[in-house]
Order: C-alpha cells, then structure tokens, then sequence
C-alpha cells in the first residue's frame, strides 16, 4: 500500500513539475527568501538551493516566484522554538522601503555580507520579501518584480551599465582631477575629521560605487558598522569583487544593500554616519535625498558628501525664471552643478544644521548635521 501511495505522489508531482512555467536562470548560491502568504498569519520560508531555475508556484493563494531546483516552504510559526530563537527583528536599522516598519528577519544575526546572505528578510506589513540577489541584499521598492519597471535619470542609469562599473574605480574616478578634487586618500582623510563626533557608530556609504570608501571606512575600525549602498546591481557586485581580494576586509562588519537613496531603507533616527561621495549631482531629485538622509539619521548625526560646484555665482537679477533658465544651459542630463548657496539651503531646509564645507575650485566637500530634538 505504501509503494503504491509513493508513486502515486511521484507521478503527481512529475505532473505538477512538466505543468509549471520553467525559464533558464544563472545558477544561484544557496539563500533564505522569508515571504508572508496570504491568508495565513505565518512567514513562510523559501529555501533556495544549488543551480537552478524559476519555478513557479501558487501556496496559499499567494503566487510565488522563486530561483530553485528545491524550494521548501517552511512555516515558521510550526517550527520548534529553536527557530523561532533564529528570528531576529531587525527594527534598530534595516526596515520595509515601502511603509518603513521594521523587518523580520530569519538567520543569523550581525550586519556582515556573510550573516545577510544567509538570512531572509520579510515586511509583514506589506506582505514582501526581500531576497539576496547575489552578493547583496535589494531593498528597493521594485525588488522582484518581473513586469512593472522604472527607469532614472541619465546620470543614475549610467553607474547601472556593466562597463562603467567596472572602469570606475579603474580610471574615471581619477578624471575628477580637473574639478580639483584631491583624491580618495585625502578626500577620505577629511571626510574622516567631520564624522570624530559619531566615531564607534553605524555609517552607511550611500552611492558607494565600487566601495572605493566603503573600504577605507571599514578598515579605519571607526565603526560599529559599515553599509555599502547603491541604486546599481553592477556596482555593488564590483564592491564586493574588491572587498573579497583584500583578506583584511575579511572578518569586518561590511554590508551590502542595494537601496534608493529617495527612499532608504533604514528606520528613522537610526544611523550614526552617512557618506555620499562624488554622488550628489547623479541624484534624480537632490531634495527627496537629503530629506531621507536627515530622517535615517540619529539626533547629532552626521553627513558628509562631496560634488561639484560652479565656478561663478550665478547672476539672475532676482528673477527666478532667469536662475532656471541659466542653470539648465549649465546642468546636463547626467550632472547637476551646485552653487554653494543651493547646498546651505538644501540642508537647512531638511533639519540639518552646523552646515560647514570646504572648497578646491569646483570641487566642494559639505557637512552638517541632524538637528536635536527639541
């Protein structure tokens, strides 16, 4: 009875299989994907294993699409309180880029790119996971879908293309010589005297780029923690490329989190330190950025960035139209010039204060910091 029982099951399960909508896929290392299902309270886990293909799958009536040759779902509320042991909340910093609220995480704990990829992070919320696709963890809005998409800017879009990410740290970032920008050492080194007051705390990189500082931050051991973060896929997989050929980085808190800098996804008032070097004038909408750094960071928190500024003031009689117009023959599609003016309002008008900056030609570090609560 039990032999028959078997087959039956393999025969339905082959048919199930051949039924389902298989597309080739790049193998995959092994990760944990935690997605809620629909009417069900519980989290459900999805165990991704091997190379692989898309399978997908309806469960609960919530459709599923996974990269897996084996995916096992778990529920987590059936699990012996020795998993419920492993999940972790992670409400002091990474949380859902749609609602804001914490996420719950499955795995390991610690914010090193070892413990993040072997975890699964969910929104019960808004009933999201989010997977780890590759060597980072994508905590972006669009994360997963298949159809809908949005594209950027010129100048975001660019830093997404394979090539650019690959030559950038190989020659590109050297051309900011002509805007007189000192260098990654020195720039490191200044940046370095701003972030004194906030030393032992949790930085993010954000627009890290190849991790040309994310690095450097790491291996000052000024922080608690280190987060690379970038809107490009490509980027990010070069930050980890350079990050594995230095054996010192090893056994260092460095995580790498694709996130929008418009929408991070961090929880208000969380972070010690953020960074954004040579990034500010490659924003879609400079002012959304700055007001979600000023909301991530910690009362006293600091930020430092560096970008480029004109090298006159711009003259417009005091007419605004006249400052659009001159502007727009000044910007391009892909880069944005800063007057020093526009940077002091534009962090003062997100609640950061003690502005300061300093100045080489076109080239200008700023920082200020998150105002006190009152």
């Amino acid at each position: 009875m039990a032999m028959i029982l078997s087959s039956k099951l393999e025969t339905c399960a082959s048919s199930l299989l051949q039924s389902s909508v298989l597309r080739p896929c790049e193998p995959t290392c092994s990760c944990l994907a935690v997605v809620p299902f629909q009417g069900s309270k519980s989290l459900g886990v999805l165990r991704n294993e091997g190379h692989s293909k898309f399978a997908n799958e309806r469960s609960r009536g919530f459709f599923v699409s996974t990269r897996a040759t084996v995916t096992t779902y778990i529920d987590v509320d059936s699990e012996s309180s020795s998993q419920e042991d492993e999940e972790t909340s992670t409400s002091e910093l990474l949380c859902c880029p749609i609602c804001f609220r914490p996420l719950s995480r499955v795995g390991p704990t610690g914010l090193t790119s070892a413990a993040i990829r072997s975890s699964g992070f969910s929104c019960k919320s808004c009933r999201k996971g989010f997977v780890n696709e590759d060597v980072y963890l994508d905590l972006t809005i669009l994360e997963g879908n298949k159809v809908y998409d949005e594209s950027t800017t010129p100048g975001a879009e660019i830093f997404r293309s394979p090539l650019v990410s690959f030559v950038y740290e190989r020659g590109w970032r050297n051309s900011f010589f002509w805007a007189n920008f000192p260098g990654p050492d020195e720039e490191f080194k200044m940046a370095q005297d701003y972030f004194k007051p906030v030393a032992g705390g949790v930085l993010i990189d954000v627009s890290c780029g190849s991790g040309l500082f994310t690095r450097r931050f790491a291996q000052s051991g000024d922080y608690k923690s280190v987060i690379a973060s970038d809107f490009s896929e490509n980027m990010l997989r070069q930050t980890d490329q350079f990050i594995k050929q230095d054996a010192s980085l090893a056994t260092l808190n460095i995580a790498l989190v694709r996130a929008d800098v418009a929408r991070l996804p961090f929880a208000t008032g969380s972070i010690d330190a953020i960074h954004a070097g040579a990034a500010l004038h490659c924003w879609p909408s400079p002012a959304s950025a700055m007001a979600e750094i000023s909301r991530v960071l910690k009362p006293g928190g600091v930020f430092v960035g560096t970008t480029f500024v004109i090298p006159i003031p711009v003259v417009d009689f005091g007419i605004r139209d006249v400052r659009r117009a001159i502007k727009g023959v000044i910007n391009s599609s892909s880069i944005h010039f800063f007057e020093e003016s526009e940077l002091e309002e534009l962090c003062g008008t997100c609640g950061l204060v003690e502005y300061s900056r300093i100045r080489r030609g076109q080239f200008i570090m700023i920082s200020a910091k998150r105002a006190q609560n009152i």
